[in-house]
């Protein structure tokens, strides 16, 4: 559907998110006013209003009067779906973050992994798995699988410096998310990883997260011993 067609305000609402996911509008960018994109969908600019008003009671937009409209900075973390980073909930409690990649390869996923991502048998994947750490002590081990496809930027994310947790959070969007949260025995890797006695009992959250219809993410964050989930209600 061409713009000068578009004139229902959910189908501009899709069309304007889908600039700010693929970031031809940037975090922090200026869009244009109300009456250009009105001209440019050719419909009435209460329609435009709408169609933006939406996106931000979503979180994807800021609004001001007089000085108009830019994509949100942080557009996910004002969405329904909030997943906190990790390096600032380090930071958060007093404590020095630290960050590092172990493994970083594009790869078939395992049949499990790509079950969860929805992805047909032949797709390769991101497989990225890193420690944080808090004040030189283990804190998290990050176990993540993403869906290139889904978000193509991921495919040239340098992960090196830059936690796929925090970059995920920054830079896609997520509709929805599935958390499960389990206790488990700390196998060899997880032992030696997280500093604690095999068989030790640690915390695993696991999360998968989409965008619309598409799975982006798989990850899987097993914390040391001694962790605490806090939440607001």
């Amino acid at each position: 559907m061409s713009a000068a067609e578009t004139s229902n305000w959910q189908q501009i609402h899709d069309v304007v998110l889908e600039r700010i996911q693929s970031r031809r509008w940037k975090p922090g960018d200026l869009i244009p006013r109300e009456q250009e994109l009105a001209e440019e969908f050719g419909c009435a600019r209460a329609t435009i209003n709408r169609a933006l008003q939406a996106l931000a009671d979503s979180g994807f937009l800021e609004r001001r009067r007089k000085a108009g409209t830019r994509v949100a900075i942080h557009p996910v973390r004002k969405a329904t779906l909030s997943i906190p980073i990790i390096e600032q909930e380090i930071e958060q409690n007093g404590f020095t973050y630290a960050y590092a990649l172990l493994t970083d390869a594009v790869l078939p996923p395992p049949a499990d992994i790509g079950a969860w991502l929805e992805v047909p048998p032949d797709s390769t994947v991101r497989h990225v798995e890193a420690l944080h750490s808090a004040s030189g002590r283990p804190y998290v081990f990050e176990d993540r699988w993403i869906h290139l496809d889904a978000i193509g930027a991921a495919a040239s994310a340098d992960f090196s410096t830059v936690s796929p947790n925090r970059w995920l959070v920054e830079n896609a969007t997520y509709t929805r998310g599935k958390i499960t949260l389990s206790a488990i025995g700390a196998g060899s890797r997880e032992s030696e990883l997280l500093a604690c006695e095999p068989g030790a009992a640690l915390f695993r959250l696991e999360r998968r997260t989409w965008n619309k219809t598409a799975v982006i993410t798989v990850a899987n964050l097993t914390f040391a011993p001694g962790y605490r989930m806090h939440t607001m209600l």
